[in-house]
């Protein structure tokens, strides 16, 4: 709500910082302070995220006012007994601790710049995780179910229609998607690679550094392989099936899973959450398989196109879009400006009830398909309208009810909670 407060391990870094400078109370929540050090910090984020100077009138009174209402939720969450689960904690640790890992490119670098293990920084994450979860819960208990009645919508509407201004142009887009597919000798060499660095390893080659030279899975390779701590469900099936059978050190035999074959050993495991490393070798489709793709996409395109079934009919059947073929091939609808320039560049040229020509489309380093895409409406820029775009006014609705209500419930809580601004 209002002003959102940087990341939890942003947060870790302001306590890091502060520990090195002459600080001072700033202010008091129940049973919490606030640091000038904590302050300063999110001020100078915010106003970088946003370009503007950190120094501009109200905004660090803002960013304060703001620091403290969070610290108000979560002296209300503890009366009201909120909990988490260390489960919880650890997967949002292990979370932020990724997303630091792809912004820094290694574990070793994230230790390097903080001074002090991986295994540390968990630790001192731990209290402002948890708390911080404690936050959304009670946000999302109070909050989650508020929504607009269609009167407040066009009561909304008429209130702020010129606020709102143009609506972008918007379009309904399908797709059907499908993967080159390698030929058996392909598969073959693939498959002979992997077992010949297993043999290696078995002989004694460092595992990280097979990893390295060898593995085509770009989010590891370069960390030897390293997966980190992930929960059941998020790999294959077929990864996972042998990953939780190992036991802690242990190398599997050569495991196929839709995205090639893998060698994968066991570092750790707990409870549920285990910590693989892994050398991927994929099956290079060849110029044959990208031509047979297309062919095979152009023929669904011609047979729509003539009248022998529905879009709808052949993404249903043919896509390898898992999340979109149950649905037509349905990629949702969305005002213009939200495309890619991939997409973009497509659909640009169709006119509504017109289906493209095959493109290749690249979703990862190394990881590429074709799709045909089929533009069912395009709907011009236009002044908002609330019959025409009514899910989006009452999404804006919606909002502002819930921060009313929000910024009611925050006064509320100023007068029976204690606090002090100490600045």
């Amino acid at each position: 709500m209002k002003l959102k407060l940087i990341p939890v391990l942003l947060l870790f870094i302001s306590t890091v910082f502060a520990q090195e400078v002459l600080d001072r109370i700033v202010a008091v929540v129940d049973n919490e302070i606030i640091l000038q050090s904590e302050l300063d910090f999110q001020v100078n984020i915010f106003a970088a995220q946003r370009k503007i100077d950190p120094k501009t009138p109200g905004l660090k009174n803002q960013i304060l006012q703001n620091m403290i209402d969070e610290k108000l939720i979560y002296a209300q969450a503890q009366v009201d007994s909120i909990t988490v689960t260390d489960e919880e904690i650890g997967q949002r640790i292990d979370y932020q601790i990724q997303v630091f890992k792809q912004q820094y490119g290694s574990i070793k670098r994230i230790e390097e710049l903080y001074g002090m293990s991986i295994e540390r920084i968990k630790r001192e994450l731990k209290d402002d995780v948890e708390k911080n979860l404690m936050v959304q819960k009670l946000q999302q208990k109070m909050f989650g179910t508020v929504e607009a009645s269609r009167r407040e919508v066009e009561e909304f509407f008429e209130t702020y229609k010129d606020s709102i201004g143009m609506i972008p142009e918007k379009l309904k887009i399908y797709h059907i998607f499908r993967n080159p597919k390698a030929s058996s000798l392909a598969k073959k060499k693939a498959r002979e690679l992997a077992e010949a660095l297993l043999d290696s390893i078995k002989a004694g080659a460092d595992f990280s550094e097979l990893a390295k030279k060898y593995s085509k899975d770009p989010g590891s390779a370069a960390q030897g392989g390293d997966l980190g701590f992930v929960k059941r469900g998020v790999f294959y099936p077929e990864f996972e099936a042998v990953a939780f059978s190992l036991a802690k050190g242990q190398i599997s035999d050569v495991v196929e899973s839709p995205v090639g074959f893998h060698i994968i050993q066991l570092l750790e495991r707990r409870g549920e959450s285990i910590h693989t490393r892994h050398i991927l070798i994929k099956i290079e489709p060849d110029d044959q398989a990208d031509l047979r793709t297309i062919e095979f996409l152009s023929a669904i395109r011609d047979s729509i196109i003539n009248g022998d079934g529905t879009f709808q009919e052949y993404a249903k059947k043919y896509s390898e879009d898992k999340e979109t073929a149950a649905f037509g091939g349905e990629l949702g609808t969305y005002y213009i400006n939200q495309l890619d320039k991939n997409l973009l560049d497509i659909v640009s040229k169709l006119k509504p009830g017109e289906i493209s020509f095959p493109r290749r489309i690249d979703y990862g380093p190394g990881n590429y398909g074709y799709q045909i895409v089929y533009l069912e409406s395009r709907i011009p820029q236009h002044p908002a309208d609330i019959n025409e775009d009514y899910k989006e006014i009452k999404k804006l609705a919606n909002e502002l009810k819930k921060q009313k209500e929000y910024d009611k419930w925050i006064k509320e809580l100023k007068k029976k909670i204690y606090w002090e601004i100490r600045i």
